[in-house]
């Protein structure tokens, strides 16, 4: 990860803007600017040549829901833009990574998690906290899969690809991805591979 960090702040509410910039800059490895329109972050990311994360809020003037967010994305190449708003759908977000965003960070995250979760974002790594609530659970000690993540679970001993799997449950390619670590995480499976056994030993599938 580099040593200094360039962040900009896309976001028309000044109260959040202003708090989040002055957090970061309490640290001396943010260098943090700010933005509060679609048209001066575009701005300011032509000015800068790029910024290593760009906070992205879908709702200020001038966003135009994923359109903007692609735009953003081409703006910024060589860094990264994150979503960043209170609220925003599930198939939002999974379809701006599709277009490239580095992932979602909700205005509700506590602030003393935020500078953490931008040095895991700048390694490269997708963020997305836990987007759906879980749902019926397996009744088994220790496990809680959701219902999605039992039916993608349940097409792994077909010897289905993320690209089938996704195409089949009406979703991003990458949210399969997402969700094949939470299963193998839930399960303490090494791999896709130990997870469809496991599955299977279950009587999951």
């Amino acid at each position: 990860m580099k040593e200094h960090l360039s962040i900009l702040i896309g976001d028309d509410h000044e109260l959040i803007r202003d708090a989040v910039a002055h957090l970061l800059r309490s640290e001396p490895e943010f260098s943090v600017h700010v933005a509060k329109d679609a048209s001066s972050v575009l701005s300011e990311i032509r000015r800068a040549g790029k910024f290593d994360i760009v906070l992205l809020d879908v709702l200020m003037p001038g966003m135009k829901g994923l359109d903007t967010v692609k735009d953003m994305v081409s703006a910024n190449s060589g860094g990264a833009v994150v979503i960043f708003s209170g609220q925003v759908d599930s198939d939002f977000v999974w379809a701006a990574v599709e277009l490239g965003a580095m992932g979602y960070i909700p205005k509700t995250m506590p602030l003393r998690a935020l500078s953490s979760t931008l040095r895991v974002i700048a390694t490269g790594q997708i963020f997305v906290p836990i987007m759906e609530r879980p749902e019926t659970k397996l009744e088994l000690p220790g496990f809680n899969l959701t219902d999605r993540e039992k039916s993608i679970l349940r097409k792994l001993p077909k010897g289905m690809t993320n690209k089938e799997i996704a195409r089949i449950e009406n979703i991003p390619e990458v949210a399969v991805k997402m969700h094949m670590r939470a299963i193998c995480a839930k399960l303490n499976a090494k791999n896709r591979t130990h997870a469809a056994i496991l599955a299977q030993e279950m009587s999951i599938v």
